[in-house]
């Protein structure tokens, strides 16, 4: 038997209420506008216009339910980051998109590194950090598996500031994994990278240009996909576990909203 554990943070529309006034840009990523259609009056009318009945034909009077999603981004809640969108060329081949990834290598042996003892708030995570936790795991990274960092963000909801702060992986600890053989990375933050306001006044403190998304462009050098926004990994043992990522078939996309689920052997 497995117990299945579920990794995917909820796309709520009243969350986008919580989002700073300073990071509007965020909206996109937390959750779609969604407009709800009742039974009573737009799944009434539908009905009524569609067979040409009365509405006293419809049981209690009532037609179906719907909604429909506006301002939705491929990049919205859990998500799957294709190669393309860390860059046009991925290991020197024009890179892969959404709908070029098979189930296949979206399901993998998953292996969690708990970085909290290391892990500061806007900062990256030291490959030093990384090699320890793997270390604690008892085995090394194989070829293939799913390593999901575990930063500590549970511990904070969004709307709280420290929740819009956090820890993030560098080139050097992006290329440290896939250099050991993951193919996907995964993080319980709402990005892979550290924020970017951190990211920018590093950047314009000391003009190095390895500052600007250095986590993500590192996937230029060494093919993997990323994975943003999991929840859960408390819920997990280190090792010994399959997980899976089931993004939207979208075609040529570089990213699809995704639900994200463990299965643990009991």
């Amino acid at each position: 038997m497995s117990r299945i554990v579920d990794l995917t943070s909820p796309l709520d529309p009243r969350d986008l209420d919580l989002i700073p006034p300073d990071m509007p840009d965020l909206a996109l990523v937390v959750a779609p506008k969604i407009d709800y259609h009742t039974h009573d009056v737009w799944g009434r009318d539908f009905m009524v216009a569609s067979f040409g009945c009365d509405p006293d034909d419809l049981p209690s009077r009532e037609g179906p339910a719907g909604e429909v999603m506006r301002e939705i981004s491929t990049h919205c809640g859990t998500h799957v980051d294709a190669p393309l969108h860390s860059g046009r060329m991925c290991e020197g081949r024009p890179s892969r998109t959404i709908s070029d990834l098979t189930l296949d290598e979206l399901y993998r042996p998953g292996m969690v590194l708990d970085v909290r003892p290391w892990a500061k708030p806007g900062e990256a995570i030291p490959v030093e950090a990384l090699r320890k936790a793997v270390e604690a795991t008892g085995r090394d990274i194989q070829e293939g598996d799913a390593v999901l960092i575990r930063t500590g963000q549970e511990r904070y909801s969004l709307g709280e500031p420290q929740y819009f702060d956090y820890p993030g992986m560098s080139g050097a600890g992006t290329r440290y994994l896939t250099g050991k053989g993951a193919t996907i990375l995964g993080i319980d933050a709402i990005g892979w990278d550290r924020p970017i306001p951190r990211m920018r006044a590093a950047f314009q403190e000391t003009g190095d240009s390895t500052h600007i998304w250095d986590g993500h462009y590192a996937i230029q050098d060494k093919e993997a996909l990323i994975v943003q926004q999991l929840v859960n990994l408390s819920s997990l043992p280190s090792t010994g576990f399959m997980v899976g990522f089931f993004p939207l078939k979208l075609t040529g996309t570089s990213a699809a909203p995704t639900r994200a689920v463990a299965f643990v052997d009991e």
